[in-house]
Formats: C-alpha cells, sequence, structure tokens
C-alpha cells in the first residue's frame, strides 16, 4: 500500500509547507490518526462511511498509521477494498499524536480538515453538520459534541467535572461562538479551515499522546489547547456545531483511579518541562513554594475525606499527582526539547 496522494510531506518548525497534493481538491478531509488500535478500526471506518446529507461534496478519509507494531495496515488495506467511500492512508514513522495530525495536514490539499481519534464513533449526519457549521460562519475552527460510550458504568468518583479527562464535551443545544481560551475544542472531535494553519503553523510536536496511552510518559497533553490558544489569538473564528454529535469508547482501564493519577501527574511534569519560569529559592532543584503546595493540598485532601468522603475527595488527589509531577521535572532539570 502506498502513501495515499503525498505529494510533499515537510513539516519543519511546526509550519505548514507548500504542498502540491496529487489529483483533485477535495472539499473536505477527515483525518483519522491511530496507533495499535486495529481492533477498532472497522467499527471507526463503518460510521464514517455511513454518513448522509453529503450530496455533492467532494470528502474523503486518510488514515494516518502512527508506525502501528500490529496488524493496522492490513486493516485499512481490506477496508479500502470493502467501502465505496474514498479512503487513503499514510505512515508516520515519528511516534506522537501531533506528528500524526501534522502528517495529515500535509498529506490532503483540502479546505477543511476534520479530525477524528481511533476510538471515536460517529453519527450519521455529523460530517453534514461539521460542514454547515464552517460555511455558514466561515469558521477557522469548528468542533462538537462528545459524548461517553462505556461498556461499565462510570464510578461514583467520576463527577461531571471529571468526565472532561475522558473526552466528554457538550456546550448545549445552541451553536456557540467559543473563545479559545476558557473555552476549547477536544480534539475527538474538531474541524480547521486550511488557511488557519498559515496562519499560526501546525501542531506543536513536544505536546500530545505518544503511544498507547497507559504510562504516564504517553499521556502528555496539551497540543489542542495550544493550537485554539493561536487561534484565539490572531482573532480567528471558533465555533461550537452542537448537531455534530461523536462517541468516545472508554476502555477499562480508563475509569481506574490510578488512570486520572498518571494524566494529572504527566500534566504537572509537561507544564515544568515546557516553561521557562525560573525560581531564585530551590531545593534540589525543586522550587521551594511546591513543597509548601503540596503539604497545603494533602491537609485538604484528609479535610475533604472527613467531610465529604474518599470518593468526593479524588480529585484533591489528582492536584497532589499534579504537583508531584512538577517536582519530578524540576529535579530532573529542564529546559529540555522533548520531554
Amino acid at each position: 500500500m502506498g502513501a495515499g496522494h503525498l505529494g510533499c510531506n515537510t513539516i519543519g518548525e511546526g509550519r505548514l509547507q507548500h504542498c502540491q497534493a496529487k489529483g483533485d481538491q477535495m472539499e473536505l478531509s477527515i483525518i483519522l490518526c491511530t496507533f495499535n488500535r486495529a481492533y477498532n478500526l472497522k467499527e471507526c471506518i463503518e460510521h464514517v462511511a455511513m454518513q448522509q446529507d453529503m450530496g455533492g461534496v467532494g470528502w474523503e478519509l486518510l488514515i494516518v498509521n502512527n508506525n502501528s507494531t500490529d496488524c493496522t495496515e492490513e486493516i485499512v488495506r481490506e477496508l479500502i477494498g470493502k467501502h465505496t467511500i474514498n479512503i487513503s492512508y499514510v505512515l508516520e514513522s515519528e511516534q506522537g499524536l501531533s506528528y500524526a495530525r501534522n502528517r495529515g495536514i500535509v498529506s490532503t490539499n483540502s479546505r477543511y480538515i476534520i479530525f477524528i481519534d481511533d476510538d471515536i464513533l460517529v453519527e450519521p449526519k455529523w460530517l453534514s453538520a461539521m460542514y454547515s457549521t464552517f460555511k455558514e460562519y466561515d469558521s477557522d475552527a469548528v468542533g462538537g459534541r462528545i459524548w461517553l460510550k462505556s461498556r461499565s458504568k462510570l464510578p461514583k468518583w467520576i463527577t461531571q467535572e471529571m468526565k472532561g479527562y475522558l473526552g466528554y464535551l457538550d456546550f448545549g443545544d445552541a451553536p456557540l461562538r467559543i473563545d479559545g481560551h476558557v473555552k476549547k475544542m477536544f480534539g475527538g472531535n474538531m474541524g480547521f479551515n486550511r488557511r488557519i494553519f498559515e496562519q499560526v503553523g501546525l501542531f506543536d510536536v513536544r505536546r500530545g499522546r505518544r503511544g498507547e496511552g497507559r504510562k504516564w510518559k504517553e499521556l502528555f497533553k496539551g497540543e489542542e489547547p495550544d493550537l485554539f490558544h493561536r487561534i484565539a489569538n490572531v482573532c480567528g473564528r471558533i465555533d461550537y456545531s452542537p448537531r455534530a454529535i461523536v462517541y468516545h469508547k472508554i476502555l477499562p482501564h480508563q475509569l481506574e483511579k490510578q488512570y486520572f493519577r498518571l494524566l494529572e501527574f504527566s500534566n504537572g511534569y509537561q507544564i515544568v518541562k515546557l516553561s521557562d519560569d525560573c525560581y531564585p529559592r530551590m531545593l534540589w532543584g525543586i522550587p521551594l513554594f511546591l513543597f509548601s503546595k503540596v503539604c497545603w493540598e494533602l491537609l485538604e485532601y484528609l479535610n475533604q475525606i472527613l467531610i465529604c468522603g474518599p470518593d468526593r475527595a479524588f480529585r484533591q488527589q489528582m492536584k497532589i499527582a499534579s504537583l508531584l509531577g512538577m517536582m519530578v521535572a524540576s529535579y530532573q532539570g529542564k529546559p529540555c526539547k522533548h520531554v
């Protein structure tokens, strides 16, 4: 299997390089980045293939294999032969979701570029809702609802606030213009007008997940908020499309407390590694205020256990995990180019 319709595949210094893709220009490209989840691809692509109300609009599905070691390529080849929709394939050997997304961007010439993850199931009118929002508002970026799909009932300790850690997003039934700072869209259901990458660049490859997302060093985030911040800073238009609905399939390990602790630990670690801040008072390379902050949060955790019980207090555990990640990163030293 070849590398799709890639004519030029340069990604330099986080900027969009002008590439002339082969073939006719598509109106929309759906980019599906995947790593070692061949078992998810059949259902995911079947839902994409069921899109409605797209008559006369040229669109394609581009699958970016982020150097998977399972049977991803074989499964994709089989699915390309099965479906009548336009499916292309490209390999990105540099590990990391941001690398894979950037590869998808430069591998297409579509006006609108829409991302989903390999654990996402889209509704039949999802694509038409995204497209109509782009056209109605001349949006630079569009995102939609992400609802959770889990075989198991969510544990009581996962509050409404914490569902966002599982990718849940719902801003209600009405279309909204999003500020890109306080409110941002999530990677499981977001799209961009190609022109915005010319202004703000691509995804920051220092950020974003790597690997299967089970170890703390694979759980780095921040590439999506960073991009939306840059779009907001150039006054780009970001719109929420409530009719663009997808479902995020939750794996069993993502409903364990350890997974949430690791998310926050990696977040704290990455904050320090990407920061240019310097502190005059340190011990073992760790800013002194972090020691006092950890002690304060521990006392608050004990207080919440007594008042609310361990499940309601778990959010406080996550705050402590983030601080510990900051301490570990500080102890190891910074800055570094790649965490």
